[in-house]
């Protein structure tokens, strides 16, 4: 079964995702902070990380310089408000896989 980390902050967002991946058939592990997301990010053999950008402790963009520094190859995909063309780029630039903006549908993820 693949095994996704959601890294949210938004308690009903990280609820959402969680509970619609989780019918689609996959194991998903919620961390709500950046601190806590690459902690549980490193070595814990995840197919996927959902990460936003704007976190209570840090900046999402820091845990995927981090995970990229290590040579943590995981796909990653940013989940965020941020919008702007510069912000999508910053995002892709720094190691995300691909990009996705809040609001978004579920069928979309």
């Amino acid at each position: 079964m693949p095994h996704i980390l959601v890294v949210e902050d938004e308690p009903d967002i990280a609820r959402l995702i969680d509970l619609h991946l989780s019918d689609a058939g996959f194991d998903v592990e919620v961390a709500h902070t950046a601190g806590g997301g690459l902690e549980r990010a490193r070595g814990n053999g995840h197919d996927l990380v959902i990460l936003d950008l704007m976190l209570p402790d840090g900046d999402g963009l820091d845990v995927c310089r981090a995970l990229r520094a290590a040579a943590d190859y995981t796909p990653i995909l940013i989940l965020t408000a941020k919008s702007t063309e510069l912000d999508r780029v910053v995002g892709l630039e720094v190691g995300a896989d691909d990009y996705l903006v809040k609001p978004f549908a579920v069928r979309v993820l």
